[in-house]
């Protein structure tokens, strides 16, 4: 039995701009006092879900590369890791088409629409790693996260402002549901199957994004 090789795409969510409601726009002055850290980390709403992303990620595809290019990246494709709080994501791709993946993931230019959005928000799709298994993304999201909250702590000193707290707060204002203390939870809680999804042929296909 042949057994498929995979490839995980560790990816942030970056927030070029800040998204604003009908209620927020009042309150557009206060995102101007947000430091650039802060605003492009901003934590992603937790109606987005691992099922709508990998639908996004699809049509993307479908739309890029027509029904050939989804046929042969659809094998495997899934969502294996989303965290809203911190706005990153592990999806998992078969190795030898991760590249229209990849490609699929950089030309994502908004979040799907929300129930709670009246329209999409505008984001960035950044491909910081891709691993040959699991494991080895799982140890870049707990490295990066402390690297993220390190970055906050030294904003925080230039800026006089809370920036942690603003880094796991939703929108303007609005706290996450995900607390700060929370981070090393969310970081190491992954669903970890790795029996199953690491590929175990010594090939780890590191790349940085």
């Amino acid at each position: 039995m042949v057994r498929i090789k995979h490839r995980y795409l560790l990816v942030n969510i970056l927030y070029p701009e800040p998204y604003r409601s009908r209620q927020q726009l009042s309150h557009a002055s206060q995102s101007s006092k947000t430091p650039e850290t802060i605003q492009f980390h901003s934590p992603t709403s937790d109606d987005l879900t691992p099922q709508i992303l990998a639908r996004a990620i699809r049509d993307q595809i479908l739309y890029m590369y027509g029904d050939y290019g989804l046929g042969i990246t659809s094998t495997g494709l899934n969502v294996k890791y989303l965290s809203p709080a911190t706005s990153t994501a592990i999806i998992r791709c078969s190795r030898a088409n991760y590249q229209l993946v990849w490609a699929a993931l950089t030309f994502l230019t908004h979040v799907p629409q929300l129930p709670n959005q009246p329209t999409p928000q505008p984001c960035v799709i950044q491909v910081v790693r891709v691993s040959g298994t699991i494991r080895k993304a799982e140890e870049e999201i707990i490295k990066r996260a402390r690297a993220a909250i390190l970055a906050a702590r030294d904003a925080s000193h230039h800026e006089g402002l809370g920036v942690l707290n603003a880094l796991l707060s939703s929108g303007i204002g609005q706290p996450s549901s995900k607390s700060h203390a929370d981070v090393s939870q969310l970081v190491t809680g992954i669903e970890d199957n790795d029996e199953d999804d690491d590929d175990g042929d010594g090939d780890d296909g590191d790349e940085e994004g």
